[in-house]
């Protein structure tokens, strides 16, 4: 019995705990939008990833910035992370970011076309 009880708990904690890398897509004023990271987010540093496509190809001129928040509640702050995009060779955009603790950190992403528009989406990642 008890090593049936220590094998459910291992299996559960186990799926419970396991987290994949973040993968985002968004359609934002006709732009095809991806926010990913290649590893799975973690507090301490992190690197996550824009790209921006319009029509199909990749928008390098923009200009990209994220804000991940995490709203105060009873016991704890409120807490902000803000990051600029790194233009890649790849033509995306780096964004490094330090999540300060786990759990669900709301963002809202900002990126500036040639055209001088500001689009905005907003989600949430959870560590």
């Amino acid at each position: 019995m008890k090593k049936t009880v220590l094998m459910l708990l291992t299996l559960f904690f186990g799926i419970a705990l396991h987290a994949d890398p973040v993968y985002i897509g968004d359609k934002v004023d006709g732009y095809d939008l991806t926010l990913y990271t290649e590893t799975t987010p973690v507090v301490g540093n992190n690197d996550f990833f824009v790209t921006l496509k319009k029509d199909g190809k990749i928008v390098k001129d923009a200009k990209v910035k994220i804000k991940f928040f995490m709203p105060e509640m009873p016991g704890m702050p409120y807490m902000e992370y803000k990051a600029k995009g790194i233009s890649q060779d790849d033509g995306s955009f780096k964004l490094p970011v330090n999540f300060s603790m786990g759990g669900t950190w709301q963002y809202h992403l900002k990126f500036k076309t040639g055209d001088d528009t500001v689009h905005k989406t907003r989600g949430s990642v959870t560590l």
